[in-house]
């Protein structure tokens, strides 16, 4: 991959340091994609997102530089919990309310991720999404209001991090935790080098 400009389509310092120590060398290009997307399957939904973000980074990048080897990654993460979709919270009695929501319970953790690429004259583009479930002890109201505090719920979807100081309420996850931190890195390697392979026939 050394040949090829990766772009990281996200603000997200989780998803850098993730990148970062799998040894994905990288830059970083905030998108500016509209966001607004109805649809309620979690799973489309991350996946729609994470492809919107990608292709405008993507358009941006070959308006300044037409030629170049070129794979622009998207990413999307939200919480589901009783059929419903957990995105960032809007303030603090958002942040309360979905984090009661998830006190005693299992919930899932979907990230949706999109490689928009070009290698030589070829553009492609290909989206997948990772699913993880994620099993929270009961958390009583003051834990709730200490963690909500911190300060640490409010830039994250489903109002917590599993990286961070919510880690003391999480008793248990099934599937990929690198996903619920906010980027399937495993997966995404392994996608990577078939999307870059592929370009190349």
């Amino acid at each position: 991959m050394d040949h090829v400009r990766i772009i990281l389509a996200s603000g997200s310092p989780r998803r850098t340091e993730l990148l970062q120590t799998a040894g994905i060398v990288h830059e970083v290009v905030v998108s500016g994609a509209d966001e607004d997307v109805q649809e309620e399957n979690p799973a489309r939904l991350v996946e729609m997102l994470s492809s919107r973000k990608a292709e405008e980074v993507y358009e941006r990048l070959v308006q300044q530089e037409p030629s170049g080897d070129l794979v622009v990654i998207g990413a999307d993460t939200v919480v589901a919990a009783d059929g419903k979709i957990l995105g960032k919270p809007e303030d603090e009695e958002d942040a309360r309310r979905m984090l009661r929501m998830l006190s005693g319970r299992s919930h899932h953790v979907y990230t949706g991720v999109t490689l928009c690429g070009r290698i030589g004259s070829v553009r492609r583009e290909v989206s997948f999404s990772e699913e993880s479930t994620v099993h929270v002890a009961q958390l009583t109201e003051k834990e709730i209001s200490e963690y909500i505090d911190s300060g640490e719920p409010m830039d994250k979807a489903g109002a917590y991090g599993i990286q961070g100081a919510f880690m003391k309420f999480v008793s248990g996850i099934e599937g990929d935790y690198f996903n619920i931190v906010g980027l399937p890195v495993s997966h995404l390697y392994q996608e990577m080098k078939q999307f870059i392979s592929k370009e190349r026939c």
